[in-house]
């Protein structure tokens, strides 16, 4: 595969990425959110599965298999992402998707500095500037004023949270064994089981409104869940991580974008402003240590 032929696949993930957030917000019209995150994931496990087949079966015959103590780290996987799907879903109900979308992306400047401060990790210094960009992004996009955040808002915000955790230990679980297709589909099982669990016991389910939500639901897991996830794999591996960086953060536009034309959102300069600021604080904790890294090689070979 071509490099640029990758850089379109990793550009086809972020709009559907982005645009999910659209079917996230319509799909709640008819069932409610741990119901549509436990559907949406249980899509997304099936739609990988016989990748994680076919992959366990490469690794079997050589020998390499998982075991206890891969399964419960997968379920351990599961339940993070579990809390950061579910609360980003609440959230989705009384938020713009548009504010979403930028607001999830606070994750990204999360993962740095939890590593700097929890496992000492030696962090890039622009984790810092961008950091504070990212709550001068969150100010404007509550229009200047933090009482001005919705709930929802709030709820995507304390999701960002998990999904920073999420980022953190994924690494390590997919890396004990190289089955990163399986540990996907675990964790989407997990997430599903327990999101249909709670949904259950705590949500009215019937047929009729899972029907009616079926295609968000659909578009959120088979699409999201499961194409998203492939096409990144895939194309991640013919493509530079610096460009792969830039292609997957405008799933935040494409959020936006897709909010505008679908559901007629609208964003004040303020709020436009503030998703920007994100925007480019979330692209610069990706690219500058990488930028870094190359100048530093370049200037060893030269």
């Amino acid at each position: 595969m071509r490099r640029a032929q990758a850089n379109g696949l990793l550009l086809v993930a972020a709009l559907i990425w982005g645009t999910a957030f659209v079917a996230q917000q319509t799909g709640m019209r008819d069932v409610g959110p741990f119901t549509f995150t436990g559907s949406r994931f249980l899509f997304g496990a099936v739609m990988i599965a016989p990748l994680a087949f076919m992959e366990l079966r490469r690794l079997g015959r050589r020998g390499t298999f998982l075991d206890v103590r891969d399964l419960l780290a997968c379920a351990l996987l599961g339940a993070v992402l579990f809390l950061g799907a579910a609360l980003q879903q609440i959230g989705i109900m009384s938020t713009t998707v548009s504010n979403a979308g930028f607001l999830t992306a606070l994750y990204v400047p999360l993962v740095p500095i939890a590593g700097a401060l929890l496992l000492r990790e030696r962090s890039h210094w622009s984790v810092w500037p961008a950091s504070l960009g990212c709550l001068g992004g969150t100010y404007l996009l509550g229009g200047g004023s933090l009482s001005a955040l919705t709930v929802g808002d709030l709820w995507v915000i304390a999701s960002a949270l998990f999904w920073a955790a999420h980022v953190m230990l994924v690494g390590r679980v997919a890396a004990r064994k190289g089955a990163s297709v399986t540990v996907a589909m675990l964790q989407f099982l997990v997430v599903g089981v327990l999101g249909m669990a709670v949904g259950l016991g705590t949500e009215e389910v019937s047929t009729v409104a899972l029907e009616r939500a079926l295609p968000s639901i659909a578009y959120a897991g088979i699409l999201s869940v499961g194409v998203g996830f492939t096409l990144q794999v895939v194309a991640q591996r013919h493509t530079p991580a610096a460009d792969a960086a830039i292609l997957l953060s405008c799933e935040t536009l494409f959020a936006a974008l897709a909010g505008r034309l679908v559901l007629g959102e609208t964003l004040t300069v303020a709020q436009m402003s503030g998703g920007l600021l994100i925007f480019a604080c979330v692209l610069a904790v990706q690219i500058l240590p990488l930028w870094r890294a190359r100048r530093a090689v370049a200037v060893e070979a030269g």
